[in-house]
């Protein structure tokens, strides 16, 4: 899970390495030398890069990536771009992030959680995220992972797919769409991406998208399962769980965050910046932090012209009490 991308695919071709909302989560986490910046998701490294260089000379950077190879990419990029900083990676979970990042003695100063996932994983048919590129119907953010998506359509009960559709991916379709995948999967497992998109699309009709949404008609269904797949919302539950407690905790013994630390969050679908939105609120009314004004900041014109991905992202971010 990180930038350079958008939930949605509607088949758009971005350049990759392209991070969304750079200029405002820069912003946001207002670097300076000598501070220690963590990417929860450092993906690429395409927001860490431009980080560094804000926090050098002096300042630390934190890599966490639960993907091995995007991690050492991330790694190099930042070295090869900034000198005169410390390079730190972790890979793991970014829920456990705070905890690794504690059990380095470490502090943060800015903590960036990009929840999107790169234009490289989805355009790899390869990790079954796409339903524009024929490959297995996977889904795993973290191949270690043993469930896939192809196992959640073999073998979940009608109501259970129903359930995720309709929770998941907010499918107002969702009763008629499970109803299809029970038919077909009795007429024969079902494995690939393209055939899964063509039998939403036949169970979903002349209605489309639904409702006059201009996607198309499995968007919903994909980002249902890459949900249900990957434990998402509990996956961000424990982050937000995690910065709740460090913000109790900051600058004591055994923290993981320093008193003022900017935490700045990049979320992509509607489920995740509720959650988000409902814990910062939260977190304020209880005196732990501000909540930067605006409270929520969306992708320009331009930024969306020319990353159609970034359309759908939205930032939250925050500021530890000193």
């Amino acid at each position: 899970m990180n930038e350079e991308h958008g939930p949605s695919d509607a088949g758009e071709r971005t350049p990759r390495h392209v991070p969304v909302l750079i200029e405002e989560t820069l912003a946001a986490l207002d670097l300076k030398p000598g501070e220690v910046f963590a990417d929860l998701t450092a993906g690429l490294g395409g927001h860490a890069s431009r980080a560094a260089r804000a926090v050098a000379p002096g300042g630390t950077v934190i890599l966490n990536d639960v993907d091995s190879t995007t991690l050492g990419q991330a790694e190099a990029r930042v070295r090869r771009e900034v000198e005169g900083i410390s390079v730190v990676t972790i890979q793991g979970n970014f829920a456990r992030g705070g905890e690794s990042i504690a059990a380095r003695g470490l502090l943060a100063d800015g903590v960036l959680a990009d929840l999107g996932f790169s234009s490289d994983q989805m355009d790899d048919g390869s990790r079954g995220f796409s339903f524009m590129r024929d490959g297995p119907l996977d889904m795993r953010m973290d191949p270690t992972l043993s469930i896939t998506a192809k196992d959640l359509v073999a073998s979940l009960p009608e109501r259970e797919l129903e359930r995720i559709l309709r929770e998941y991916g907010e499918e107002p379709l969702a009763r008629g769409i499970a109803r299809k995948l029970a038919v077909e999967r009795a007429r024969g497992p079902i494995e690939k991406t393209t055939q899964l998109a063509e039998i939403v699309r036949a169970a979903v009709g002349h209605r489309g998208g639904g409702f006059g949404c201009r996607i198309h008609p499995a968007t919903r269904t994909f980002q249902a399962l890459r949900i249900a797949v990957n434990d998402e919302l509990g996956v961000l539950d424990a982050l937000l769980s995690a910065v709740t407690r460090g913000a109790r905790k900051a600058g004591s013994e055994g923290a993981w965050l320093k008193p003022g630390a900017r935490i700045a969050i990049i979320t992509f679908h509607s489920l995740e910046d509720r959650m988000v939105k409902r814990a910062f609120q939260e977190g304020e009314a209880a005196g732990l932090w501000e909540v930067h004004d605006p409270a929520v900041v969306t992708p320009g014109e331009a930024e969306v012209e020319r990353n159609p991905r970034s359309r759908s992202a939205k930032l939250r971010s925050v500021r530890l009490a000193v």
